[in-house]
């Protein structure tokens, strides 16, 4: 049996899977990291503040003024958060969290870059914020109203309470904790010292804006995302949300929030695991690339006297698949989830583990990405090597069944049953040929997959002028492949790096050593297949590049011991070639 159709299939499967990506970043440009539009902010008349799911409107907010964000963080009372992961501040003005960068990681690779910033406040360019409020009586407090801080910093060790009374005796507060991560708890509390009851559902929202947001692929979802009733929630990007106008899950939230490749910020209700009473949570479109995600509890009457508390944690921060796993064993229901591992999840969280070890062992993810692919390819060799064995034994019958083929050209059904028996006869298996390459197709996805997902790339860098695995190849043709500081755009088709060529020439080598196709629309398929591979994958992140290209080098050295120990497919792939000749 000739596995040409099969490979032809997978290698266009993964054609589609891998351009898709590509063509994103090409006809979608607004969503890329680099835009630099200034969205506005929502007006009021979108909202509904009176009505009890009005709630979920959370009130009106009037069009913020534009200012930079040096400004904006400078101005207003502020209290500071210091943990080891985390820097930033709240903002007294609305109890909004609206300050965090992130410590661990730089915006780029230049040693003097700043850390990454993922909050800022409303009103600049970016603007990204948690903020939590009370809605009394069916009102929703304004943003602007001042809060009052028993302290200066947040920290692990210091938490702060920010506290306000209002006109009828009711005061509100609200005690922030954070922890050494990227979690912050909000305990929100009601005391009534005045002389009537009063209806009250705490609240905390996300707004962010969609302009700096990462595009959001096939392996790796940007957006909204949460889980409700213990099932993962992420079927829109931002764009498929901005049509609908708004979304509200069904099923109870366990968390909910925004998801970027390598950041995420999250609501979580309670302890995490959907037993909460809440009356609204979900998302919403605002306008002008603006989104929000609410979560409104249910209405508590608190009579004069009384009390009520309400706990909500908001997590800010990286997508590190161990930290986030370290939540979800504290009991947030499938936090782990806010990666987008998808079906093959079992074995991509074992090769990450694989990749982390390695690269603490050499101190070079490249080297590991290099030796990883090393140990996959040798533990699916005996696959491989079974693949080989069948095609080589169908290779072994293939004259006694055109002898058949021909004997019976005129009993389709006799002919069937003459090749049934040759292979029972000779013990062959059609199919064996074939299973063996379907088993590695969800391992290698796996490993592509977690090379998109793994943070611990990010701004890794390899050798000589790759100083950023997660990026583009940076040396080109159109820059003389680092010559000149000539900068193009990412999805450009001409971004032609040194890696990409090497991935055209090793997968034309590996087309090269398998058996000819006879199918004149297969040799041409086969013939231009890897200089097409060469273009679309040339924008992708080297440390792809990097993996298909030593996958590559591998699969070539395989062939080459396989056909040593199959002589009979090495001669049927010449025989195949001297006939394709003699046509030509």
């Amino acid at each position: 049996m000739d596995n040409r159709n099969l490979l032809l299939a997978v290698v266009l499967s993964g054609l589609l899977i891998l351009g898709w990506d590509i063509g994103l970043r090409y006809f979608y440009p607004e969503a890329s990291m680099s835009a630099q539009t200034s969205p506005k902010a929502a007006t009021a008349a979108a909202e509904d503040a009176g009505t009890a799911r009005g709630a979920s409107g959370l009130g009106a907010e009037a069009a913020a003024r534009k200012v930079d964000l040096r400004t904006a963080l400078t101005s207003g009372n502020r209290v500071v958060i210091d943990t080891p992961r985390l820097s930033g501040s709240i903002n007294l003005v609305g109890a909004r969290i609206d300050d965090i960068t992130l410590k661990d990681y730089r915006e780029t690779v230049k040693k003097d870059s700043g850390p990454v910033r993922l909050f800022a406040p409303e009103g600049t360019p970016f603007p990204y914020f948690a903020e939590f409020g009370f809605i009394a009586n069916g009102q929703r407090q304004p943003s602007n109203l001042v809060w009052q801080a028993d302290g200066t910093r947040l920290t692990p060790a210091t938490p702060v309470t920010l506290t306000r009374t209002d006109a009828n005796g009711i005061t509100y507060r609200i005690r922030f904790a954070v922890d050494a991560d990227y979690m912050i708890t909000a305990s929100q509390s009601v005391s009534n010292a005045g002389q009537a009851a009063a209806i009250v559902q705490p609240f905390a929202l996300i707004k962010r804006t969609s302009t700096n947001a990462t595009i959001d692929q096939f392996a790796s979802h940007s957006g909204p995302v949460g889980v409700f009733a213990d099932t993962l929630w992420d079927p829109h990007s931002y764009d498929e949300l901005a049509e609908l106008g708004g979304e509200s899950p069904e099923g109870a939230p366990d968390w909910l929030g925004f998801t970027d490749q390598y950041w995420l910020s999250a609501l979580v209700p309670g302890d995490g695991k959907g037993n909460v009473k809440v009356d609204d949570a979900g998302f919403r479109s605002l306008g002008n690339k603006l989104f929000r995600t609410d979560l409104v509890y249910g209405a508590t009457t608190v009579p004069a006297g009384g009390s009520l508390a309400q706990e909500t944690r908001l997590y800010a921060g990286a997508k590190d698949s161990q930290i986030l796993d370290r939540y979800e064993e504290g009991g947030i229901t499938n936090f782990g989830l806010a990666i987008s591992w998808g079906w093959f999840a079992i074995v991509e969280k074992p090769i990450l583990w694989l990749l982390r070890t390695l690269n603490g062992v050499v101190g070079n993810f490249g080297l590991a990405i290099i030796l990883l692919t090393v140990i996959i390819r040798g533990l699916m060799f005996p696959i491989a090597q079974k693949g080989f064995a069948s095609m080589a034994a169908m290779k072994a019958v293939q004259p006694k069944m055109k002898e058949i083929q021909e004997r019976f050209k005129d009993d389709k059904q006799r002919q069937q049953q003459e090749i049934m028996k040759l292979y029972k006869d000779e013990k062959v298996n059609p199919l064996s040929g074939c299973l063996p390459m379907l088993i590695q197709i969800p391992v290698f996805f796996a490993l592509y997959k977690v090379l998109v997902l793994a943070i611990e790339m990010r701004h890794e860098p390899f050798f000589l002028w790759i100083r950023d695995l997660s990026a583009p190849d940076p040396a080109h043709i159109l820059n003389l492949f680092g010559l000149l500081p000539f900068a193009i755009p990412e999805a450009s088709f001409l971004a032609i790096g040194p890696l990409a060529v090497l991935l055209g020439i090793t997968m034309w080598l590996t087309f090269k050593l398998n058996p000819a196709a006879m199918d004149p629309v297969q040799q041409q398929m086969f013939a231009i297949m890897p200089w097409i591979m060469m273009f679309v994958m040339a924008p992708f992140a080297a440390g792809l590049l990097l993996y298909w290209v030593t996958s590559n080098i591998l699969t070539v050295a395989q062939q080459s011991y396989l056909y040593s120990k199959h002589p009979q497919l090495k001669a049927a792939n010449a025989a195949a070639e001297k006939a394709k000749a003699a046509k030509g």
